[in-house]
């Protein structure tokens, strides 16, 4: 035992230096590609004169990211509750779910561009909107993901759970749940995956301030270091975002290797 996870976390150190490798080998040839072409920088920018037109705009940059952050984070919250409720709402009542299940996943085909104006003229132009679009896009593949996990859960949980005297409420809550959340967090990070992309998108059709407006003003001056700024800070908002949710996991959850091998 103390053999394979010495050599699993031995691993895990090899992947990390490649991959710290590969983002710095692509960073030197970025700028030496960069500089040796004599690139316009309205064109395309190194990533040294990326970093310092990001230092040069954070007095402007980080009160727009502050909006984003108020944006993304609440919205997602919303949409992690929201999800897991109609999930569960979907799955407990047969008719609800082959009533409305096709709409919800013809619902995920929408473009954003197609529906935002209609949030827009519900919301205006306020941070409440762009919260309310990201928690309406994001709660997705959270219900899809709480519908399946549900579905997959085997009979003998149940059964076992009843022949004890475990209510069907409580075997829901307590067995059902538990079983299938390794599922349902699944559809959490694919919901956390473009939550930010999601509010400064809605920003950039449509808001009084935020990262999209950031975003557009950067655009319109051909300033291309700060587009690329902004860029990165929805990156970096995002892994953020999924490392928050993968501690999450593994607190309430464990390890996942606890639950291929439950008897170790």
């Amino acid at each position: 035992m103390d053999n394979s996870r010495r050599l699993e976390r031995r691993q895990q150190l090899l992947d990390r230096i490649a991959t710290a490798t590969a983002v710095i080998i692509l960073l030197v040839v970025w700028e030496a590609w960069v500089r040796l072409s004599h690139v316009p920088t309205s064109m395309f920018s190194s990533p040294t004169q990326i970093v310092q037109a990001t230092i040069d705009a954070w007095p402007t940059l980080w009160p727009a990211t502050q909006v984003t952050i108020i944006e993304g984070f609440v919205g997602f919250a919303f949409a992690v509750l929201c999800g897991v409720l109609i999930g569960i709402a979907f799955y407990c009542f047969r008719t609800l779910n082959a009533a409305l299940y096709p709409l919800l996943y013809a619902a995920q085909t929408m473009p954003l561009i197609t529906i935002a104006p209609l949030f827009l003229i519900w919301f205006g132009f306020e941070i409440s909107g762009k919260i309310v679009i990201t928690a309406f896009w994001g709660l997705f593949p959270i219900a899809v993901q709480t519908i399946r996990g549900l579905k997959a859960v085997p009979q003998f949980y149940s059964d076992v759970a009843l022949t004890c005297g475990a209510t069907p409420v409580w075997t829901l809550w307590h067995v059902k749940l538990r079983v299938a959340a390794r599922q349902i967090f699944g559809g959490v990070r694919i919901s956390a995956a473009y939550i930010f992309a999601t509010a400064t998108t809605a920003e950039y059709l449509g808001a009084r301030k935020g990262l999209g407006i950031w975003l557009q003003a950067a655009y319109n001056s051909f300033r291309t270091p700060l587009i690329f700024s902004a860029t990165i800070v929805i990156v970096l908002l995002t892994v953020l975002l999924m490392s928050i949710v993968n501690v999450c996991e593994r607190v309430l959850l464990g390890p996942p290797e606890n639950d291929e091998n439950p008897d170790e």
